[in-house]
């Protein structure tokens, strides 16, 4: 197993340890291939994490083969890979057991052992006795240590097995610790305790056993983050975490805001020089791993962790960020977002504009023009905090005096033919101008929004090859408050991206294909226009 140089490790006095191979895994929705974890372990090393669990050697051929690759493939320069695996078996010696075997065979350097600190689970799902259940504890710990392996063992159930038998909870994090756990760690595994509930615990049981501990929280409760705070408020040194929170059921303690309190608030350094900044990258890029959507309002590094809507925000942040904002983002990698609705006052439109580039210089009667407009707009159900592009297409409309045109659109239509043997078929006819030339183009979709993209595309790539690199990447409908049936008002958001970034355009109308076409019209000019293309008279 490769191992990272010592000095470019955190501290060892204070660990971040990171489960999202074996504990985040456990989410609904999640299935790692082997590839993904070794890509996630790469992500995770690159950050700075101290350690990263990677599975169950033994119990799980995936996770075997990807401690074989991980040795292979991986030069880890920040973490040190655990692999996790339970005490000996009641009534084998450790040296017996294939399950710890396995573990030494992993080749991790380190290994996590779960021992039953609760005595109902001991009775109940061992079917041992307590004193049996210190002894596998004391075996197999001493057996690892022998094979030369770092030891930390975590105590399932322990908070809840504390409160009902707080003396024998206590024993197995001593009997731990004296056979040569370098870390015994507090489990809340059913997530169910608070934070002063979980400081209390663990300065008592640091008081009794001396041992060096650390935490595993659930989120059960919600407050998975505050509860592993806590215990290190209480003298913890070693924190269990997985990326984004994920985990079974709710999840687990969210491995970024755990580690920005650590850093920002505690001012305690757990990560080496510099990586703080690349929270946020690292959050999204695991989230595109196991294909879940990066959650917009988590703490930190949520795309809406720093976004203003009200206007009374936007007038304070022009005059320090710091006024609505707890930091800096750039600390973390995010940025700061202002949202133009119809909440908007002049300092958010003035902001929004700095941050698109576009300087109003001060002009009130401009901004005041841009307000009223966004607010009309609004009010006939167009939102722009999620259609950025569309946004900035109105407000250059106004600062210059005209929209942005590449084509003018003669008439379109579209035709959905229901057949007999149950199939449709989609049809789309644009006809358009553009440099002068009448175009009339037609093709076919798998559904009539699809067809009308690809009628334009026919339509302009030949004049405006730049198309070709535009793909339509998301598509949401809604049906507005107020409204009816059929006959309703409905908006549509398209999102679309090129080689360099994505954009979101907004369409409403009665008819939900005509809102579709606004939202696909905007797309193509604010496509156009990031491309350097100059906007045409006709």
């Amino acid at each position: 197993m490769t191992d990272a140089h010592p000095e470019q490790r955190p501290d060892d006095g204070f660990h971040v340890f990171d489960t999202t191979l074996r504990d985040g895994a456990q989410r609904e929705g999640i299935n790692l291939t082997v590839a993904d974890k070794l890509t996630i372990a790469r992500h995770l090393d690159d950050f700075g994490v101290g350690f990263i669990e990677g599975g169950w050697p033994g119990a799980n051929p995936r996770d075997t083969e990807f401690f074989r690759r991980a040795a292979e493939e991986i030069p880890f320069r920040h973490a040190r890979l655990v692999a996790f695996g339970a005490t000996r078996r009641a009534g084998t010696r450790a040296e017996d057991d294939p399950q710890v075997a396995a573990l030494l065979d992993s080749g991790a350097p380190v290994v996590t052992l779960v021992a039953k600190s609760h005595d109902r689970h001991v009775e109940l799902a061992l079917r041992t006795t307590l004193d049996e259940n210190l002894a596998m504890i004391r075996d197999t710990v001493a057996h690892l240590r022998a094979h030369g392996r770092r030891v930390f063992v975590d105590c399932e159930h322990f908070f809840d097995g504390y409160r009902a038998n707080p003396a024998y909870a206590t024993e197995v994090v001593r009997t731990a610790h004296e056979a040569g756990a370098d870390v015994v760690v507090l489990c809340d595994t059913n997530g169910g305790m608070l934070p002063p509930q979980v400081g209390a615990v663990v300065g008592e049981v640091l008081a009794a056993t001396g041992a060096r501990l650390g935490i595993h929280a659930q989120d059960d409760t919600g407050c998975a983050v505050a509860n592993t705070l806590a215990a290190v408020d209480a003298g913890a040194t070693h924190v269990q975490c997985t990326a984004n929170g994920y985990g079974e059921r709710v999840g687990n303690a969210n491995l970024f805001p755990v580690v920005a309190a650590l850093e920002l608030k505690h001012d305690r350094r757990v990560l080496p020089p510099g990586k703080l900044a690349e929270m946020t990258r690292v959050s999204h890029a695991i989230a595109e791993v196991v294909n879940l959507t990066p959650s917009t309002h988590q703490p930190y590094v949520g795309v809406s962790a720093f976004a203003h809507k009200a206007g009374l925000h936007a007038s304070a942040i022009k005059v320090d960020p710091d006024l609505y904002q707890h930091i800096d983002p750039e600390r973390v990698g995010n940025t700061m977002r202002m949202l133009v609705s119809d909440m908007a006052g002049r300092a958010s439109v003035e902001l929004k504009g700095k941050e698109l580039g576009i300087d109003l210089g001060g002009d009130r009667e401009l901004v005041g023009r841009v307000v009223e407009r966004v607010k009309e707009r609004e009010a006939q159900g167009y939102t722009y905090e999620a259609a950025d592009a569309s946004f900035e297409l109105l407000l250059r409309a106004e600062v210059t005096g005209r929209a942005l045109r590449y084509y003018r659109v003669e008439s379109w239509r579209a035709i959905v033919e229901d057949r007999p043997d149950g199939t449709h078929a989609n049809e789309a006819t644009v006809k358009l101008w553009a440099k002068g030339e009448r175009i009339v183009a037609t093709a076919e979709g798998n559904g009539p929004v699809n067809a009308l993209d690809r009628a334009l595309r026919v339509a302009l790539e030949r004049i405006y090859p730049e198309l070709a690199a535009l793909e339509l990447t998301d598509y949401k409908v809604r049906i507005l408050e107020g409204s009816l049936g059929t006959g309703s008002i409905t908006r549509v958001l398209v999102s679309t991206s090129d080689e360099r970034g994505e954009w979101s355009t907004v369409g409403v109308a009665e008819n939900v294909i005509a809102a579709s076409w606004q939202a696909l019209d905007d797309a193509y000019a604010y496509g156009l226009w990031r491309a350097g293309v100059e906007p045409q008279g006709d």
